[in-house]
């Protein structure tokens, strides 16, 4: 499975932002395959093996920055991948547009990001919707988490107040689909 660069980025750029006087800690945390591909020029189209070039630099994350907290870091990480790939223009739209609406956007963005994938809106209501990931061939709770952060700091943006995201379901765990449940007042 494989993630495209902008994901990738994101993470370096979330350490470099937020925890810079410990990136070199945070680096050598990963196996040297990650260091390989973070050191690297990582190219936003390009795609990267989703375990070397994801997973494991969040794993690090959570080790390094968050008391082996991988489901925070991963939640953390997607969250400002939201707040840096929604500003400028797209900032704009998201705060007009309605939370549905992004959302089945959001659905057919992420399919993008990860390869092979397919994340739908299965349920809409005015204060909430359902989203499946139903083709993850190699399920990762660290990459699910990543998409619920994304997810409620997008809704955020929306002008939703009190944003949940919650994953009642999960691949990971063999259902047959990951369920992230979004609710806001």
């Amino acid at each position: 499975m494989e993630v495209k660069g902008t994901a990738v980025k994101s993470i370096k750029e979330f350490v470099e932002t937020r925890f810079k006087a410990d990136y070199q800690k945070w680096l050598k945390a990963m196996p040297e395959e990650s260091q390989a591909i973070i050191n690297g020029g990582i190219f936003a189209n390009n795609w990267y093996p989703m375990k070397a070039a994801a997973v494991e630099p969040t794993k690090a994350l959570g080790k390094v920055f968050y008391n082996n907290d991988i489901k925070q870091a991963a939640w953390e990480s997607g969250r400002y991948s939201a707040e840096v790939g929604l500003k400028g223009v797209y900032k704009i739209f998201v705060m007009i547009a309605k939370p549905q609406y992004i959302m089945q956007r959001a659905s057919r963005v992420f399919t993008s990001y990860y390869s092979p994938s397919d994340l739908s809106v299965v349920e809409s209501h005015e204060k909430g919707l359902t989203l499946h990931i139903t083709k993850f061939p190699e399920p990762e709770q660290i990459v699910e988490y990543r998409i619920a952060g994304w997810c409620e700091k997008a809704l955020e943006f929306t002008n939703c107040k009190n944003v949940r995201a919650k994953i009642t379901k999960s691949l990971t765990n063999g259902d047959k689909v990951t369920e992230i449940v979004m609710s806001w007042s």
